[in-house]
């Protein structure tokens, strides 16, 4: 699974994919991770305001991990979803 997320918005839906791909609840993440519920509610749906370390337990939990690359070229689209 290999996702490009520039945004939180971007983060949280990539989370949510990972997720349903696992077969997994909301509820069931959350408790692999050592978070509530509602965390990964809210994170799902805009990942803002989250700390760093609630990120990485849920990656840990999806059995996945944080790359940092060069950033890719943007099209016009994309940055209009930014801003």
């Amino acid at each position: 699974m290999d996702q490009i997320a520039r945004t939180t918005k971007d983060l949280g839906q990539t989370l949510r994919a990972a997720r349903k791909a696992k077969g997994l609840t909301q509820a069931e993440l959350a408790a692999r991770a050592g978070i509530w519920q509602r965390t990964v509610s809210n994170i799902e749906t805009s990942a803002s305001g989250a700390k760093a370390e609630t990120i990485f337990d849920l990656l840990a939990a999806l059995d996945l991990e944080l790359r940092i690359v060069p950033r890719s070229k943007m099209i016009q689209r994309d940055l209009e979803d930014i801003f």
